[in-house]
């Protein structure tokens, strides 16, 4: 019997526009048509030799802190911007391939970016697309992709806040009439958690500890506001003075001290994003409260923190951690509809 002849797979491939979320901690990809079909970390692991990429996303991240000499891990967004535009094409590209997406395909592209941001790192931003293939590269600012994504109807002559707390920044606007009326942009984020937590062990407790253990921590037992549980973690690092192994159990109530500074630098930027809101859009938020996305507002607490200090209600969206993504997807999918928020 003559055997088959194997055919690729192209009835498997994807064809249409996609929407990114281009994050310092994660990149999110939509496909039109289909929703969320990329979530992972922007990590890349390369050759320090040559620079050639070995892995992304999620293989990249179970790299980091583990790799021999011959490799490195990089995150090439910082602050919730391109830091390393080789890295940066090479993980979009890379996320590409995951998704399947016909190599003829040149997809139209709506990106979120950071609403701080410069005309510099915009334009970077929108190349890194066109270098990925797309037809047309369209920018959304994060905070107004979070908004539409929670299902606010932004186009309204009412004042909405969204605190979006992401790995690299933390962006609280004011929105309304399709645009954003007030904006306060802090690089103070999930990162600035992690690094805290990891000093705090360096600095209390002389035990070295990686990234990956401190963001581990912070999910665990992580709070912003004291609370009645005695939550307890093993913690393993290696001891500073004897350069040995060690495991010591540490209070969840420690760790809220090592995110104090974090976590009142991030209510700060809040209450000053509230005192530049005009008179009306102040009543209308009284009214409906502050909406919190992003990662960070997992972060247990930081809701009543917030709550407590602001005297305005305070609620977290639904999958926080999907808004963005979610709000750029929608976008995509009716262009038309929401032209007057694209950059």
């Amino acid at each position: 019997m003559p055997s088959k002849t194997k055919l690729p797979n192209i009835f498997n491939w994807n064809y249409g526009d996609i929407a990114i979320d281009l994050g310092t901690a994660n990149t999110l990809i939509w496909l039109r048509g289909k929703g969320v079909v990329i979530n992972e970390p922007s990590v890349v692991a390369r050759s320090v030799h040559n620079d050639k990429i070995v892995a992304v996303g999620k293989e990249a991240k179970q790299m980091v802190g583990r790799t021999h000499r011959e490799i490195e891990t990089v995150r090439p967004l910082q602050d919730g911007v391109i830091a390393d535009f080789k890295m940066t094409d090479g993980m979009l590209q890379g996320f590409i391939r995951k998704i399947n997406l016909n190599r003829l395909a040149r997809p139209r592209m709506v990106i979120c970016v950071p609403s701080g941001v410069t005309e510099v790192e915009r334009r970077a931003v929108k190349d890194s697309g066109e270098r990925a293939n797309a037809k047309e590269v369209y920018l959304i600012e994060e905070p107004v992709a979070a908004a539409i994504g929670i299902g606010l109807d932004i186009s309204r002559p009412i004042g909405n806040i969204i605190v979006d707390i992401g790995g690299g920044t933390t962006e609280i606007a004011v929105i309304s009439l399709n645009g954003v009326v007030t904006k306060e942009t802090i690089r103070i984020a999930g990162d600035e958690m992690d690094e805290a937590v990891l000093q705090w062990f360096r600095n209390e407790h002389k035990l070295e500890i990686g990234i990956a253990m401190s963001e581990h921590i912070k999910k665990s037992v992580g709070s912003a506001m004291r609370n009645n549980q005695a939550d307890t973690i093993a913690v393993k690092g290696r001891d500073l003075v004897s350069g040995i192994p060690k495991t010591i159990e540490v209070s969840a109530d420690e760790i809220r001290q090592a995110l104090k500074d974090p976590v009142n630098n991030i209510v700060e930027a809040v209450k000053r994003a509230l005192e530049h809101t005009p008179p009306e859009l102040a009543a209308d938020i009284l009214e409906r409260g502050i909406i919190l996305a992003g990662g960070g507002s997992l972060l247990r607490g930081i809701d009543q923190i917030i709550r407590e200090r602001t005297n305005i209600p305070v609620n977290v969206a639904e999958e926080p951690l999907l808004s963005v993504v979610r709000g750029t997807g929608m976008v995509l999918e009716n262009l038309k509809k929401y032209e007057e928020v694209l950059l």
